[in-house]
């Protein structure tokens, strides 16, 4: 098994239909969002805002930061 040094987390802006939101994730967690969107060729706004409706819609709401990190979590397994 690999093991990734622990980094603390990395505050970066992001823009969510039109308003500006702060999310904190550990680098390794903005590594995987920025692979998934290049992926999905979306920027990361975009990805992002559809995790943000994804959430809503499920009715389940975790803070957006843990909503990114589940997203992440269930799209490793998926490729």
């Amino acid at each position: 098994m690999a093991h990734f040094p622990l980094r603390p987390p990395v505050k970066r802006s992001v823009t969510i239909a039109g308003h500006p939101t702060s999310i904190s994730l550990e680098p390794v967690f903005w590594d995987a969002l920025e692979a998934a969107a290049a992926r999905l060729n979306l920027p990361i706004n975009a990805l992002v805002a559809r995790i943000d409706v994804e959430r809503m819609e499920a009715g389940n709401l975790p803070n957006l930061t843990s909503a990114i990190r589940q997203w992440l979590w269930h799209d490793r397994g998926e490729h």
